[in-house]
């Protein structure tokens, strides 16, 4: 992904409404949900999603598609991996990453 793209799709996600949103559609995977849905689950008035969720579309975060009378948004996961790739591309210098250490948690004792 180039640099001006992901810049776009980051500052898209970077608003606690529309990061809530694509977290979502991420969640509900391929079929999405219906934008109904969206707002119910979040709690966001059909007029503020509706701006969100085009921010997200315009950005290329979302796909929109009419299924009868219903609009189901999903998450566009080819442009999510892209920014995923784009953000570690030159992560520990072209070699593998150490796997992330699990935090312990703490107990009485530690």
């Amino acid at each position: 992904m180039e640099m001006k793209k992901t810049v776009n799709c980051l500052a898209a996600l970077a608003q606690e409404t529309r990061l809530a949103v694509f977290r979502l559609l991420v969640q509900a995977g391929p079929e999405g949900l219906c934008a109904g849905d969206i707002g119910a689950r979040l709690r966001v008035a059909p007029a503020t999603l509706s701006f969100h969720l085009a921010q997200l579309a315009n950005a290329g975060l979302v796909q929109a598609r009419q299924q009868s009378r219903f609009i189901f948004y999903s998450a566009n996961f080819d442009a999510m991996n892209g920014i995923v790739g784009f953000l570690t591309e030159n992560c520990c210098g072209g070699k593998p990453c150490p796997p992330a250490k699990a935090k312990r948690k703490k107990t009485a004792t530690s």
